[in-house]
């Protein structure tokens, strides 16, 4: 990577961040994505107080998932609006209107170029490295963590030098029933050829089935949000880590933890 290609990133996609507009996005949704969802965010100290973070974590609740609007709001009362979280988004969520919304409440398009730019300002980045095969897992098997082979947010904090700080959420797969990824459907339909490889189809309220469209409303379910300790990658495993070794310990810490929060989960949507 070169150095001009980091200051273009920069220029580009970091500086749009608007402080002003996120401090009032956050206390307007964050409240009632709160009260909603019942919502936890738990350890968020355990984020580093200073200094660039990958924070990296397992995603559900389809294509209206809650995380975001669950672990910003916790972040910025922890450490203030002088300090962004920027959001890796796939380039297809920047479309209308929306694209200028985005980058200015800290959503930056995926790619290693620009989560370095971001990692080296000092900033903290949250990825979710399971992307949409991650959100519509199935909810009889929400309690895992699959990132579908995706390794390269490993290499982007080693590149930057930054610790992973994994976090974990459970509940989100309750807010409607996830049925199937539908992998079978996109390709049978030849979606792949356009790089779909999923077709969700799920139940929920108030339209029932829904492949992908339309999307139902969530269901209150609870929904807990967990800070797991940082991971300094290159402390823990050498100067030349192997990236499919750090994957493997990532999502194994992260796969114990959410299971022990299920193992704490008395009844669904209720908590």
């Amino acid at each position: 990577m070169t150095g001009s290609g980091v200051e273009v990133a920069d220029n580009q996609e970091t500086t749009k961040w608007d402080p002003a507009l996120t401090e009032q996005v956050s206390k307007a949704l964050g409240p009632i994505i709160k009260r909603w969802h019942r919502a936890e965010v738990r350890n968020i100290d355990n984020v580093p107080s200073s200094g660039g973070a990958l924070i990296v974590s397992n995603h559900s609740g389809g294509m209206l998932t809650p995380d975001v609007l669950i672990f910003s709001p916790a972040f910025y009362e922890m450490f203030g609006y002088d300090r962004p979280v920027y959001v890796l988004g796939h380039y297809g969520v920047f479309v209308g209107p929306l694209d200028g919304w985005l980058r200015r409440l800290g959503v930056i398009e995926a790619s290693r170029e620009n989560a370095s730019a971001a990692l080296h300002s000092g900033a903290v980045v949250l990825v979710f490295p399971g992307g949409d095969y991650d959100a519509y897992r199935p909810t009889f098997s929400a309690n895992t963590i699959d990132f579908n082979g995706r390794t390269g947010y490993v290499r982007t904090a080693i590149e930057a030098g930054v610790p992973i700080v994994p976090i974990v959420s459970i509940g989100g797969q309750e807010t409607q029933l996830f049925l199937t990824r539908g992998n079978w459907l996109a390709r049978k339909l030849g979606l792949t050829k356009a790089r779909i490889d999923i077709l969700p189809v799920s139940f929920g309220f108030p339209f029932g089935f829904s492949v992908i469209f339309p999307a139902n409303l969530p269901l209150p379910a609870k929904i807990i949000t967990e800070v797991l300790e940082p991971i300094d990658v290159i402390a823990q495993f050498g100067e030349d880590p192997d990236i499919q070794e750090v994957d493997a310990h990532v999502r194994g810490v992260m796969d114990a933890a959410l299971k022990r929060l299920a193992g704490q989960r008395r009844l669904p949507i209720l908590g």
